[in-house]
């Protein structure tokens, strides 16, 4: 018997299967040969049939996998666009920071004065890279 993992197929596919494993256990075949047939495991089948008696076809529909977006951020949506207004607003020596130009140290220094909040250099150029700031340097003149 060849057997695929499940998760690793897309959404779509997912629901062909599902719906196909159910429309064979309502045939009266039994959950090892529908595994045989769809090529997943008999304990998946069984997983797919109950969630159906349970909840109607419903409970087989692929859901939205992975983390919500947003979820496991430092800073919330308003402390992010107050942060973005006062790097667009405002050069770091008005806000007393010891910097000429606005780099990821000193981002990291104004989420800390702002907020109070000790963020990761690294997690400070993810979200400006999130924000749409690009890194750049600064043409020399004579």
């Amino acid at each position: 018997m060849e057997t695929t993992d499940a998760r690793k197929l897309k959404p779509e596919v997912q629901q062909e299967l599902r719906k196909q494993a159910i429309r064979l256990c309502k045939k009266g075949m039994t959950q090892v040969q529908i595994a045989e047939i769809v090529g997943v495991y008999p304990g998946t089948v069984s997983k797919w049939w109950l969630a159906y008696k349970k909840d109607g076809i419903k409970a087989i529909k692929a859901k939205k996998r992975g983390r919500p977006i947003g979820a496991c951020r430092t800073l919330s949506p308003k402390q992010e666009k107050d942060i973005q207004k006062a790097i667009v607003d405002k050069d770091p020596n008005q806000l007393k920071l010891p910097f000429a130009l606005w780099t990821r140290i000193a981002v990291q220094q104004l989420i800390r004065d702002m907020y109070g909040i000790n963020m990761p250099i690294r997690t400070v150029g993810e979200y400006l890279k999130r924000w749409g700031y690009t890194p750049q340097k600064p043409l020399r003149r004579a």
